[in-house]
């Protein structure tokens, strides 16, 4: 998972030295979009889809690949459902920010980047299911091989766009979903070509006719699905649009223009970071679906607890590089502007402290993700963002003597730090035996025990085949 979260990350860098390159207006009317559109768009694409999580994850160790195959074509239903009023919503995007304060200059140019992003929603309400439905069957290399294809066609896409047709900020966002697509492609024709004969890789479920008993428990299968998928919205939600809350209120400090744009810088960099723990939390989710799903609680609380330990070292390990980066001329790589650069080099040292509260935290979201506990990640979620960090960094950035763009980023500090703190204490107190039991009841086979057991040791196969432990499912 680092391998392909570094890949697509790329994706985004290109993207985001093609807007520098093109000016402050539109790096910054970029960002402004990209913003926007994680908030109304992206967040919750991702976060309904992560609701696949534990029920594919726990499936999958329980040995019932057709609860798999069910959880995907459900959630990309979902998706796509959802996508249309997030589509009008962005269409109106520039009425919106005008009216909310944001410079009109930067509006129109974030308007007509969001404009050119539109088909990514279709695209994206395949992708995000698609993934987490191959991550659940510990099938990471394909998404690897699959990022790295999409990559080395991304680079001469934007050229062919911005500099040969010279289509400035539209090229940027076709260029994107133009990578999107090639992605997408890549991992279906990975699909049809390698699924087995067993159905784990298929996306087809049984298509025999239903009788009325069959047809309820669908209707309660999709209650659960929805349900989780609501939940895990919300948690992602909650996290992803503060930082997406940030870029808006830059937008009316001292000089938004600069404070926009060198939010765009650290936004990039805080997402680098976020990769690796980005990684880690989807093996610990997977490994504690799978313990869960196959019936071993001791198993499940075992990983949970080496997630939250390697979290936290990764924790100390992205504070040392922000530190040294905010030395250096990091933030050069985006822009030359001396505004956007003085800006960036003062926040950075807390961007970097903050990331050892984000990384473990981070770890311990995967824990109740992979047991199906996304409710209690929202919960914990809104306390520290929006109980902690938010009256932080408003009192910070616009109070009398305020420290301004600086300010903003120390809310987030405190606000991770608490998160991490809420987040350990949920996983250490988790009933592992409860959990286990819970999960037999999502993949339907509560009532099947002699089942389970067999299932169980057929996961163990599978497992062993696919290489799956926490580090082989991170690195992938």
């Amino acid at each position: 998972m680092v391998g392909a979260g570094l890949l697509m990350y790329l994706r985004s860098l290109v993207s985001m030295l093609f807007l520098g390159r093109l000016g402050r207006l539109p790096l910054a009317g970029g960002s402004l979009a990209l913003g926007f559109a994680n908030i109304t768009g992206y967040s919750v694409l991702s976060g309904l889809a992560a609701g696949m999580d534990p029920v594919c994850g726990q499936a999958f160790g329980a040995g019932r690949p057709s609860v798999l195959a069910a959880a995907l074509r459900r959630t990309v239903a979902l998706l796509l459902a959802a996508s249309v009023p997030v589509a009008l919503l962005w269409v109106a995007m520039r009425r919106v920010l005008v009216a909310a304060g944001q410079d009109p200059e930067v509006a129109a140019a974030a308007h007509e980047f969001i404009l050119f992003s539109l088909p990514d929603l279709a695209v994206q309400s395949f992708l995000h299911p698609l993934r987490v439905y191959l991550r659940a069957q510990s099938v990471t290399l394909p998404l690897t091989c699959a990022a790295a294809a999409a990559l080395l066609l991304h680079v001469p896409i934007n050229v062919f766009l911005v500099r040969t047709l010279q289509l400035g900020i539209r090229g940027v966002a076709i260029g994107a979903v133009w990578t999107n697509v090639n992605f997408l492609l890549f991992l279906v024709a990975y699909v049809v070509s390698f699924s087995p004969s067993s159905g784990e890789l298929s996306f087809h479920g049984n298509d025999k006719a239903i009788d009325d008993d069959e047809e309820e428990e669908m209707e309660v299968e999709w209650g659960r699905l929805v349900r989780l998928s609501v939940q895990s919205c919300v948690s992602v939600c909650l996290e992803w649009w503060w930082y997406e809350i940030m870029v808006l209120l830059c937008g009316v400090l001292a000089d938004p223009k600069a404070a926009v744009a060198a939010m765009g810088v650290l936004i990039q960099t805080t997402s680098l970071l976020y990769i690796f723990p980005h990684a880690l939390s989807c093996a610990v989710s997977t490994r504690v679906g799978h313990e869960l799903g196959a019936g071993r609680p001791a198993g499940a609380r075992r990983a949970a607890r080496v997630g939250l330990a390697l979290g936290a070292g990764l924790g100390v390990a992205a504070c040392a590089w922000a530190a040294a980066a905010a030395r250096g001329k990091w933030a050069r790589a985006f822009t030359a502007d001396a505004g956007v650069l003085r800006l960036a080099a003062a926040a950075l040292p807390v961007l970097g402290a903050a990331e050892l509260g984000n990384c473990p935290q981070t770890a311990g979201g995967g824990v109740l993700r992979g047991s199906a506990r996304p409710g209690t990640a929202a919960r914990v979620n809104a306390a520290a963002f929006y109980g902690v960090g938010m009256p932080a960094a408003l009192a910070l950035a616009f109070w009398p003597g305020r420290m301004d763009f600086a300010g903003m980023w120390v809310g987030m500090l405190a606000a991770q730090l608490v998160c991490a703190g809420l987040m350990l204490r949920a996983v250490l107190r988790t009933d592992w035996e409860e959990q286990a039991a819970r999960a037999r009841e999502l993949t339907g086979a509560v009532d099947d025990d002699d089942d389970l057991k067999s299932a169980a040791g057929h996961a163990d196969e599978d497992k062993v085949k696919a290489g799956n432990g926490m580090l082989v499912v991170t690195v992938c």
